[in-house]
């Protein structure tokens, strides 16, 4: 009586093959292999550019720099000679039609109120300044 039923008997249904198939992964290594042949010569291919040349030449000239300072107490300085805020509007009308347009610099006391400074910030963008800038102390104290 044949008790069983599987090809090859009781013994061999339930163990793990010892071979692997490795014929699809050569198969594929061989497919890469081409692509990489082919395409290989196309990455050394240089695309012609002609690339602007570097000049050495100093900036013809520098703008002029226009210091205003403002102490805590609000009062301005323009290069070190103290103008009242109409002065100032009208200073910075004749600076803004000049051209080259100088830089406009802005140094303000700690205690100086923020409305005096967003006063000559808005005169300054009213009049045409482009360049403004403020000065700082980087030392700490």
């Amino acid at each position: 009586m044949m008790a069983g039923g599987g090809v090859g008997g009781a013994e061999g249904g339930n163990r793990p093959m010892s071979e692997i198939n490795t014929t699809p992964l050569v198969d594929v290594m061989l497919v890469l292999l081409v692509i990489f042949i082919i395409t290989a010569p196309l990455l050394t291919h240089a695309v012609k550019i002609d690339l602007p040349q570097a000049t050495s030449q100093p900036s013809p000239e520098k703008p002029d720099i226009i210091d205003i300072a403002i102490d805590g107490a609000g009062t301005m300085y323009w290069n070190d000679q103290a103008v009242t805020l109409e002065e100032l509007n009208a200073r910075l009308h004749e600076v803004a039609d000049k051209d080259p347009q100088p830089e406009l610099h802005i140094r303000a006391d700690k205690e100086t109120r923020y409305q005096v400074l967003a006063e000559v910030m808005a005169y300054a963008q009213n009049a045409g300044v482009q360049k403004l800038g403020f000065v700082s102390d980087p030392t700490p104290k």
